[in-house]
């Protein structure tokens, strides 16, 4: 059940939208203008009408109790979740409680909540049957898991070769070859059923003529390359944990299998990274009694959102089940509430306490690219054509991502620090911090800055 008392923020809506465009066209939508017929019911939906460009209005309804997140139809062609009218009904029930006043949902918003309810229901009673069907024969299973490992096992022999003719050839000729090298290697390996093979692959077809010291950033990425190929083919002979590492990044299916740990999880940040055929969404979760800072991935097929959206500064209750190997990954399980607006904020390092925790982290993943952290009392400064997060108690900084300086998130926190010490939470790696959320110093509610 969703508190008709309780409002998310303007912030916490917009951290829904799929892209920037969506943000300021649901933005638009935010104010009672094109609204009519709209309302609220105690079981968390919210509804309405808005005004077009058709003779018809737009019949939008959201889901708001749904403890994975909200879920979103609407009658307009838009094919993002949620479209702008969404965003925007859920702006005007956020920002004023008159415009949005509880009621009965008419007849075409009522079979859409029921049909949710019914679906939601069928699934949780067929959980049991399915997972006994999906059992049901072991020795297959273990027959296509030998196959496939055939198949890595080439794929990564054949990328030993490769980056050996490579470094034979020299450096250079991979600015010669351009991009099809790369491009037709990583089929080769998406062939051999090596999927995260192939992604390193395609990253290294990136690096070439991208300025200055291109070829030592080669060289490592190769090497890199080559040490999880090495991995791979000497698993058995690696620690279990490493071994599962290895396995999760050469791209193999696996279980979240850890014991279920129930918490209060508050959603720290969230964002998409997308390519033309999948939209990967990342979901930082921290637990208020375990202290845990987890990874919820969820993934959408080109045209369709992924499955979760858990605006910042939200907190469920609710169960997570850990992956194989190093990482931080969870699988979200039973939930016992709806999100809801909570003070809760995780306790934050200095700048060298995060470095040291990616370097610690790196001994038990070599491949990792960042780790979550909370920086306390840091101050956004200038650093000649960059900037970075100073520690405002030591003489000590970390410096911004390119890809941190490139969005227009980092001219909020500089904006919500105004010179001041700032919280931030974000992710910390070789290339420098990229800040996710941010709090101020004192009372205030989260600020998504991605």
């Amino acid at each position: 059940m969703t508190q008709q008392g309780v409002r998310w923020t303007a912030d916490q809506v917009l951290a829904l939208a799929p892209d920037a465009a969506s943000r300021k066209a649901g933005s638009k939508l935010g104010a009672a203008g094109p609204w009519s017929e709209t309302g609220s019911s105690g079981e968390g939906a919210v509804w309405g009408l808005c005004k077009g460009s058709g003779s018809k209005p737009y019949q939008t309804v959201v889901d708001i109790a749904d403890a994975a997140g909200p879920a979103y139809k609407c009658s307009c062609p838009s094919r993002k979740f949620p479209c702008k009218h969404a965003l925007g009904l859920l702006l005007l029930w956020a920002g004023d409680d008159a415009a949005v006043p509880p009621g009965q949902a008419p007849e075409w918003a009522g079979q859409w909540m029921e049909g949710r309810r019914r679906r939601a229901e069928e699934k949780r009673s067929g959980d049991g049957s399915g997972a006994a069907s999906g059992a049901a024969d072991p020795e297959a299973a273990r027959r296509r898991a030998e196959r496939r490992a055939e198949r890595v096992t080439a794929g990564a022999v054949e990328l030993e070769q490769r980056l050996t003719d490579l470094l034979r050839g020299g450096l250079a000729s991979a600015e010669q070859a351009g991009y099809g090298l790369w491009d037709e290697t990583a089929a080769r390996m998406v062939d051999a059923q090596a999927q995260g093979l192939a992604g390193r692959v395609r990253e290294l077809g990136a690096i070439p003529s991208t300025g200055p010291g291109w070829p030592v950033r080669l060289l490592e990425e190769c090497a890199l390359l080559h040490l999880l190929g090495q991995g791979w083919l000497r698993r058995e002979r690696l620690p279990d944990g490493l071994a599962a590492t290895v396995r999760s990044r050469i791209g193999l299916p696996a279980s979240a299998d850890g014991p279920p740990l129930r918490d209060r999880w508050l959603v720290l940040a969230q964002y998409d990274t997308t390519d033309p055929r999948l939209t990967t969404r990342r979901i930082w979760l921290y637990g208020a009694e375990s202290h845990r800072t987890v990874l919820l991935l969820s993934y959408g097929a080109a045209g369709r959102a992924p499955e979760h959206a858990l605006p910042v500064g939200l907190a469920l209750e609710a169960e997570v089940s850990a992956y194989p190997g190093a990482g931080q990954r969870v699988a979200l399980g039973e939930q016992f509430a709806p999100p809801a607006p909570s003070a809760i904020r995780p306790p934050g390092m200095t700048t060298s306490q995060a470095a040291a925790r990616y370097g610690d982290a790196l001994r038990d993943d070599p491949w990792l690219d960042s780790v979550p952290v909370t920086l306390d009392r840091v101050v956004p400064a200038p650093n000649g054509d960059s900037w970075q997060l100073a520690d405002a108690d030591e003489d000590a900084a970390l410096p911004l991502t390119p890809t941190a300086r490139s969005r227009p998130g980092l001219w909020r926190l500089i904006a919500l620090s105004g010179g001041a010490p700032v919280k931030v939470f974000g992710e910390c790696g070789h290339q420098g911090f990229t800040p996710l959320t941010a709090w101020p110093d004192g009372p205030g509610e989260a600020v998504a800055l991605c």
